[in-house]
């Protein structure tokens, strides 16, 4: 039952925030599932939430207020707050730090006469971090009210400054501020097709009706090639789609992993921009092979303003008869898809905490069984694929699977993109076959010198020189497209700090082992940092490390321990140089915690002190 409201929640809406909510309403409805993306709207408008705009929401959508406001709290994005007229948001990523972000911010704070996280007196401006911005191929990076600013110079960082204290508008500002780059190193078949819009539906559909067997030639097509999901699990896509076919439950949904928020990782991005169509294609190809009717593509957060050209895209396609009712002129081939944007949450990353989001919830994990694909978005049976797994549906479907077989490995067909960054002369997009060797990408992106690279962003592996032979490819490096180069310079203990303060702010805090185990790492390798860490501290981190892996609820948990674990063991002597005793020291220093007690009561006698 609800308590007693704040003054403030009853209070009337002001014009500005009755107009904002009409318009999310008009747009969106007033379903219960439609809760993240009316205050999404609501916010870009007013700028944060206001609590009289929750209340109205909360009524408006038939939500308990409490829900709401757990929604606005749960999603780093939303603003229960003022945040200002200008809300700068850094890109706080291994990549940008390496690129000199942390000066930036320094810089921009004292220009601006503010502290990182805090609101300036006027109200005019806010400076915050955020864990990435898929951007650190031109890194250091920011948003400004949602616009990214990338390649920030110090010359560019005062630019951006001068026009906020001059409170230009952001539509007055100068373009090239606002350029982001394509860095496309390497095309392969993906970066390179020449697929029109609708040429591989056609190709599926005449396939399947020389066949007489309609969709279910698609759904084999798919299984003779073997694909795997390219978001780095590597799922047989063609078992989930035909899975997800059978089940006696209809309509069903097609949903495309955008949210691409794993840190080091921006091949989607360039997907997004440059291979739209492409994806849409794959999504609609996917929805004849299982029966689907409805899609859609979430969105991470930060690529909001990639939301009016990807807008632009469908509709043409809706003209042109490739999405809508009666696809391509065939009867009942009905589907149409849409775009959801995410708030800010890295769980959400994963499939069904996604599906949650998607239903206007906080993006906490489900439970399995019951699979997506049996019961998924509001109960429905639900395919979930990323970008680049869609992309490469269409290209399968329009030049087969023995086609698409014929690069890569045994168990890896096709090709895979990675999203290269760090100390290397040529970051950017590589498109290579499975199988290439590590070394072979660091030759080509100008890495030679590198001491590590971590594959697959935090969740994935640190590997040393030793290991540069190893191979891209399902059997050997599991990868969902990250590789971050370090050079001789970097610290790798930092680099597994920075990763184990990453995943203790990240956790959505449903299961104790994530919650508390990531939090605990935390403290230990802070510890370890202030010169007061112990041998006995590095073996509790891998203990721990062991509980997280075996007994969190999702992979958020379990993939959290790995990069401390893997620089113990590649880099150990840049944590042992660290360690100040051979004995075991406290972390927490209780006679400090009663020096405020001391100035309450004008002690600081030897009485008033713990012995040492």
């Amino acid at each position: 039952m609800e308590g007693p409201a704040a003054p403030s929640a009853t209070l009337p809406l002001d014009d500005a925030a009755a107009t904002a909510l009409e318009r999310a309403l008009a747009r969106w409805g007033r379903e219960p599932v439609r809760l993240l993306q009316v205050l999404r709207e609501v916010q870009e408008a007013l700028g944060w939430l206001p609590p009289p705009a929750l209340t109205a929401v909360s009524r408006a959508l038939g939500v308990p207020l409490a829900q709401v406001r757990g929604v606005v709290a749960f999603y780093s994005f939303l603003h229960a707050e003022p945040r200002g007229e200008y809300r700068l948001l850094f890109s706080d990523d291994v990549p940008d730090r390496m690129a000199g972000s942390g000066q930036r911010l320094a810089e921009m704070c004292e220009r601006l006469w503010l502290e990182p996280g805090k609101l300036s007196e006027d109200g005019l401006v806010s400076v915050e971090r955020t864990p990435a911005l898929g951007l650190c191929d031109q890194a250091p990076a920011l948003l400004v009210n949602g616009r990214p600013v990338t390649r920030l110079t110090a010359a560019r960082a005062g630019q951006v400054c001068e026009l906020v204290l001059a409170r230009v508008p952001l539509e007055a500002w100068p373009a090239d501020l606002f350029e982001v780059e394509d860095h496309v190193r390497r095309r392969d078949v993906l970066l390179g097709d020449d697929t029109r819009p609708g040429e591989a539906l056609d190709a599926a559909f005449a396939r399947g009706d020389a066949a007489g067997l309609g969709p279910q030639s698609l759904l084999d097509e798919i299984k003779a090639a073997r694909l795997l999901g390219r978001g780095g699990a590597g799922f047989t896509t063609g078992v989930k789609w035909e899975s997800c076919s059978r089940q006696p439950v209809t309509p069903r949904v097609v949903v495309c992993n955008a949210d691409e928020g794993e840190p080091g990782t921006f091949k989607d991005r360039l997907l997004l921009r440059r291979h739209f169509d492409l994806v849409v294609e794959g999504m609609t190809l996917a929805a004849w092979a299982i029966g689907a009717t409805l899609g859609f593509v979430y969105l991470r957060g930060e690529y909001r303003w990639l939301l009016d050209s990807l807008e632009a895209t469908l509709a043409r396609r809706r003209e042109a008869g490739l999405l809508g009712r009666s696809i391509r002129g065939r009867p009942g081939f009905d589907f149409d898809i849409e775009i959801h944007v995410g708030a800010g949450s890295y769980v959400c990353g994963e499939a069904s905490a996604l599906v949650e989001s998607l239903e206007g919830k906080r993006g906490i994990p489900r439970n399995r069984p019951p699979r997506l694909a049996e019961v998924g978005y509001r109960g429905l049976p639900t395919i979930v694929n990323n970008v680049e797994s869609y992309c490469a549906a269409a290209l399968i479907a329009r030049h087969g699977a023995d086609w698409f077989k014929s690069r890569g490995t045994a168990r890896s067909s096709g090709t895979k993109l990675l999203s290269v960054s760090g100390d290397c002369a040529r970051p950017g997009i590589y498109e290579y076959p499975f199988g290439v060797a590590v070394r072979e990408v660091l030759a080509d992106c100008g890495g030679e010198g590198a001491i590590a690279v971590q594959a697959g962003g935090p969740s994935g592996a640190c590997l040393g020189q030793d290991e540069f032979g190893r191979r891209v490819a399902f059997e050997d490096i599991e990868t969902g497209g990250a590789l971050v180069v370090f050079g001789p310079e970097r610290d790798m203990f930092e680099v597994a700090r920075h990763y184990a303060h990453f995943f203790a702010e990240e956790s959505c805090g449903f299961c104790t082992p994530c919650r508390v185990g990531t939090s605990l790492l935390k403290t230990l390798v802070d510890k370890v940092a202030e010169g007061k860490g112990t041998p006995r501290d590095l073996a509790e981190i891998e203990r721990l490390g062991g509980v997280l892996r075996t007994a969190s609820h999702c992979g958020l948990g379990e993939s959290a321990p790995r990069p401390l674990i893997d620089t113990l063991r590649r880099f150990r002597p840049a944590w042992e140089r660290r360690l100040g005793s051979s004995s075991m020291e406290p972390s927490f220093d209780l006679d400090g915690a009663l020096a405020r007690a001391r100035r309450m009561t004008g002690r600081d006698d030897e009485g008033a002190h713990l012995p040492p």
